[in-house]
């Protein structure tokens, strides 16, 4: 599990020094499926390196609603930047979708590497600007059938193991229309 955490920290500009302290400082978890890592609305006190696994993490509503905000997998770091940056409780739940192996790490490492303007906080960042500009791309540019297409093209595993719910709410859509898409896809396919 270290080795794994010490080469995405490698990769991402820390030295031998930031390693070993991470290091130092981490915790190694090893949890059930559906095991909630953070509560929406609670203070947030670790990161987390996803070194097996899936998790998830969701915004909930008052009225029960759970819409997808992110999938993570494996080698993936898990960051609530808006908390970081605001010492804000986080707005989102964050869980397991499968038995996973993680590395907690103290959020007052990372908030450490922000205040140093240490490179590794510098590539996190990037990375996950990256992500979300991505995700927005996608959103904004594709028909809700074109990003099933496209999700089911680039993770053809996750779409196995997460739920239509889950699904549907990352594509921003309803459930009911992830089952009509799915139909209609299916119908053409059987047209062809």
């Amino acid at each position: 599990m270290q080795s794994a955490f010490s080469h995405f920290l490698q990769q991402h500009g820390a030295d031998q020094a930031t390693i070993d302290q991470a290091l130092a400082d981490a915790t190694l978890l090893e949890l059930p499926t559906r095991h909630i890592l953070l509560h929406q609305g609670e203070p947030v006190e670790h990161a987390f390196f996803l070194v097996d696994g899936i998790c998830h993490a969701c915004y909930l509503t008052e009225n029960g609603r759970q819409f997808s905000k992110e999938f993570y997998w494996e080698q993936e770091m898990l960051i609530g930047f808006e908390s970081l940056t605001n010492d804000a409780p986080s707005p989102f739940l964050l869980e397991t979708l499968s038995a996973s192996q993680l590395v907690a790490i103290p959020l007052s490492v990372i908030k450490q590497w922000r205040a140093q303007h240490h490179p590794l906080y510098q590539h996190l960042l990037e990375r996950q600007l990256q992500f979300k500009e991505h995700k927005e791309r996608f959103m904004l540019l594709h028909s809700p059938e074109e990003r099933f297409a496209l999700f089911g093209e680039h993770f053809p595993e996750l779409c196995q193991r997460i739920t239509d719910q889950q699904l549907a709410s990352y594509l921003g859509i309803t459930a009911t229309s992830l089952s009509r898409i799915r139909k209609r896809l299916a119908h053409d396919d059987d047209n062809r």
